[in-house]
């Protein structure tokens, strides 16, 4: 029986780690950045084309490598990082695997142009599929220059999967945002399309953050800094104000690296805990430095996944540091038994006090009675010695009876009017027509006679159907609705817009901006109108019929955020995402007060929609209590 085990020639081997190293353009972006922050370098441009399908060039002023070097880096597990198996655990660079370039040589056509700094003629050399094609002598600046183009171009089914370039892009910005946050030190250019995206020059931390997000979020930044014999917490969190549902910028880094840490993201959450509305997540730019020794990165290929020998009690430092951050801000009250410098505040004697002052003493009139006689007002003085028993000698006849002359007649005069109104408001009542049936899918939910709706707490809106007792959530019922109107205008391609005395201008944030071109076709269909002012800006001039009274920054933000959130590629979905974002703003509240023809129209028109049970993103709108649970009730 021959064997059957082999080898795999190692253009196939690195094709397979490929899979799990280079998943998309963002993390051609991310491994040669960091090699040049690994290689010293102190400016860093990144250019990119087509979000990374044609281009990905990073130039970078780092040390550069000899021709030798340059061979070498695209070998597998090759690497100047590491020599030992003890070094992974004092890890001082962002990479240690030796992985990456050999990686990206295997899906990509690959230049180089790098020169060691101090020598006069660098090496250029081209690769493409892990087979080298050409390497030769170049004069080219001290550094390096690392050129991937055509990216998965003998990978057809991993090419064919990428998704759009916008969202690509963004992918690419948020690796790009990760690096700037953790590096201020580097100055960093990305381009794309030959449109310069950032331009971050050297800064200091919190400068830095300003630079990526904007400078609205200076004022909204608490410092964090806490210093234990395990770990040393700096960074930023958000005061609680600026806290929202979703876009929020939460970002933690440990020994340079970025990660992801849902424990850790628990106990800033906690800190937080009664001072942000339910569903609000805060912004945190937490930054962990500690003895690599106890931590472990290599979990995952990405190396976005710690592991922390000393967890839990960084847990607590954390929160406490958090919770000091937002005290000192007085988001949260505090004691402080600090009485240093404290000015005295005199303490009350009550016996040294009733020596000093003395009651005042009133004077009474006993034999005053306002009944019997007054002083006319001509005749009356507050000057005069009113409290004295002389004052009772100036009295003026005044018959009391005099006032309830006629009450008695006013009286049955009101009673017969109210009498009157009664009977219209009986005859108005009789005459009001019933309330119109609901069409097609409501139909044939309601009794035969329509009974009228009540509301409790101002939230829920009770009828009776055939079948039982409903209970509807009104607002859950008019996002329903508004969802598929708003829907149904976008398929259309047709929505009344009301334009805006003042437009508004709204600043994203590069990620943001991204997303934003794919989108607003559709914002526009239902009477979004906003104009490009560059720089990331846009200007409001057109809203929606109706949302007149709704922020709409807080709005566009929300709609940019939850189609990022949920990635949304087909047009479909786009429209759907704007639309649930659109119904949920414009929906009337929890708590409004609706009439009884508000509230038949309501269920009326509930009934009417496709799916009147749930929601969009899937609530229950309609609660039915059936006559038999009624019944079970009562026995």
């Amino acid at each position: 029986m021959s064997d059957i085990i082999h080898l795999l020639p190692d253009s196939i081997a690195n094709q397979i780690a490929a899979g799990e190293v280079i998943q998309r353009p963002a993390s051609v972006v991310k491994e040669l950045v960091e090699n040049a922050i690994d290689a010293g370098a102190g400016h860093i441009q990144v250019n990119i084309k087509d979000a990374g399908r044609t281009l990905i060039q990073v130039v970078d002023d780092g040390k550069g490598m000899s021709e030798t070097d340059a061979r070498m880096a695209f070998e597998r597990h090759a690497t100047s990082k590491i020599s030992s198996a003890e070094d992974l655990f004092s890890l001082h660079t962002m990479g240690f695997r030796g992985e990456a370039l050999a990686s990206i040589a295997a899906v990509a056509h690959v230049e180089l142009r790098t020169r060691l700094k101090g020598t006069e003629l660098g090496t250029k050399l081209s690769i493409a599929g892990s087979t080298l094609e050409d390497i030769e002598p170049d004069a080219c600046t001290e550094g390096s220059i690392f050129s991937i183009k055509n990216l998965f171009f003998n990978v057809p089914a991993r090419r064919k999967f990428l998704k759009s370039n916008e969202t690509e892009f963004r992918n690419i910005i948020n690796e790009f945002e990760r690096i700037a946050l953790v590096n201020p030190q580097v100055g960093l250019v990305l381009n794309h399309n030959d449109t310069e995206i950032f331009n971050l020059p050297e800064s200091g931390l919190r400068q830095r953050i300003i630079n990526v997000y904007g400078k609205n979020l200076n004022q909204k930044l608490l410092s964090v800094d806490a210093q234990s014999s395990l770990v040393t917490i700096s960074g930023f969190v958000g005061r609680p104000d600026s806290a929202k549902k979703r876009g929020a910028l939460q970002y933690f880094f440990v020994n340079g690296r970025f990660m992801k840490h849902p424990y850790f993201h628990k106990a800033v959450m906690q800190a937080y805990e009664q001072l942000i509305p339910p569903g609000e997540q805060p912004n945190y730019f937490i930054y962990f430095t500690l003895d690599p020794s106890t931590i472990d990165v290599n979990i995952h290929p990405t190396k976005t996944e710690i592991k922390f020998e000393n967890e839990q009690p960084i847990w607590q430092i954390l929160m406490a540091a958090t919770r000091e951050a937002l005290a000192k801000s007085s988001a949260i009250p505090t004691i402080d038994f600090d009485v240093e410098d404290a000015i005295d505040i005199p303490v009350y004697n009550p016996i040294k006090e009733a020596d000093s002052f003395k009651a005042p003493t009133v004077q009474l009139d006993s034999g005053y009675n306002p009944f019997k006689s007054t002083a006319t007002p001509s005749s009356y003085s507050p000057s005069s010695s009113s409290a004295s028993p002389s004052s009772s000698s100036r009295k003026s006849e005044f018959d009391w009876s005099q006032l309830y002359q006629g009450f008695e007649s006013d009286r049955d005069a009101v009673r017969k009017d109210l009498e009157m109104m009664g009977e219209v408001i009986d005859t108005e009542a009789n005459a009001m027509p019933e309330p119109v049936q609901p069409s097609a899918g409501g139909e044939a939910l309601f009794a035969d006679t329509i009974t009228p709706c009540y509301q409790y707490k101002g939230r829920y809106i009770i009828t009776s159907l055939k079948s039982g007792l409903a209970l509807i959530d009104q607002y859950r019922a008019h996002v329903r609705i508004l969802f598929d109107q708003y829907l149904n205008n976008m398929r259309q391609q047709k929505g009344a817009s009301q334009q805006v005395l003042f437009p508004e201008i709204i600043e994203f944030t590069a990620a943001e901006a991204a997303v934003l071109p794919a989108l607003l076709e559709d914002m526009r269909f239902i009477g979004f109108e906003l104009s490009n002012l560059g720089n990331n800006s846009y200007a409001v001039n057109g809203l929606p019929s109706g949302l007149e009274n709704v922020d709409q920054v807080v709005l566009i933000k929300d709609i940019v955020n939850r189609a990022i959130e949920t990635g949304c590629e087909v047009h479909e979905e786009i429209c759907e995402s704007i639309a649930l974002s659109l119904a949920k703003a414009a929906a009337i509240r929890p708590g409004k007060s609706l009439s009884a023809d508000e509230m038949d129209h309501l269920i009326a028109t509930l009934f009417s929609c496709p799916d009147s049970n749930l929601t969009p993103d899937g609530k229950t709108i309609i609660s039915l209590l059936t006559d038999e649970e009624l019944e079970k009730r009562f026995r």
